[in-house]
């Protein structure tokens, strides 16, 4: 695989999109998924989750994509993805410490750099062209989560102290960054209102959207539909696949 330095910064681009991602490891991941799905297959769903934003992620034209996570788990990320995507290693510990390494490492020479979750792969790919198109003329751009989150976060400069002891996706995410970057005298524009994947609501909505279309996360869909043979409270909410 090339390193980041290769891959991500040797060519002209309109950007970079990184994926904010952990290995699929059992207990490690959607853990309040478990009180609907076993261990093993919110593992599973996980992993499928995470292929099918690495397809999403690609499918934007002229932007680099990589993979930021903990630095001891580079080297399985490094193996799912396939020489397809730049795994980088995070500084520090936790998801603030992983958004700050992400426009240090990045946004240089006022390059547009884009944080995106790894569970929204069914995000219309429109959104995330638009969030890049928006940091022309704004400092950061945020896509809001109705849950008080946020799907992504994206800036053209590193401003450290915009993610201090953050997290995308809990209630008071969204507010929390606002408020700092209020603090840091920060334009921000938003990207369209969506949903991330946290817990059994959010499992069952998009189980029913994937069944109408199941293109827009192919590996999530196939594995909800099977999924739904041996889960009543998903078959029962997104109809028979």
């Amino acid at each position: 695989m090339e390193s980041s330095e290769t891959s991500l910064h040797s060519h002209h681009t309109d950007g970079v999109l990184v994926i904010m991602a952990k290995a699929p490891r059992p207990g490690m991941v959607k853990t309040r998924l478990a009180q609907t799905l076993s261990v093993e297959a919110v593992t599973e769903l996980y992993r499928c989750l995470l292929d099918d934003t690495m397809a999403l992620a690609h499918a934007l034209l002229s932007v680099k994509v990589a993979i930021m996570c903990p630095a001891s788990q580079v080297q399985e990320l490094a193996e799912l993805a396939a020489g397809t995507t730049a795994v980088v290693a995070q500084q520090g510990d936790g998801l603030a410490a992983a958004l700050t390494s992400v426009f240090a490492q990045f946004a240089t020479g006022g390059q547009r750099v884009v944080a995106f979750n790894s569970d929204s792969p069914h995000l219309p790919v429109s959104v995330l062209a638009s969030a890049f198109e928006m940091l022309a003329a704004h400092d950061v751009v945020v896509g809001p989560t109705s849950d008080g989150g946020y799907y992504l976060v994206g800036a053209k400069a590193a401003h450290a102290a915009l993610f201090h002891g953050d997290g995308m996706g809990t209630t008071s995410a969204l507010d929390a960054l606002l408020a700092r970057a209020g603090r840091l005298q920060l334009s921000v524009g938003f990207t369209d209102l969506f949903y991330d994947i946290d817990v059994e609501g959010d499992l069952t909505r998009l189980a029913a959207e994937l069944r109408l279309a199941p293109a827009r996360a192919p590996r999530t869909a196939a594995w909800l539909k099977q999924c739904q043979q041996t889960v009543p409270r998903l078959r029962s909410a997104a109809g028979d696949l």
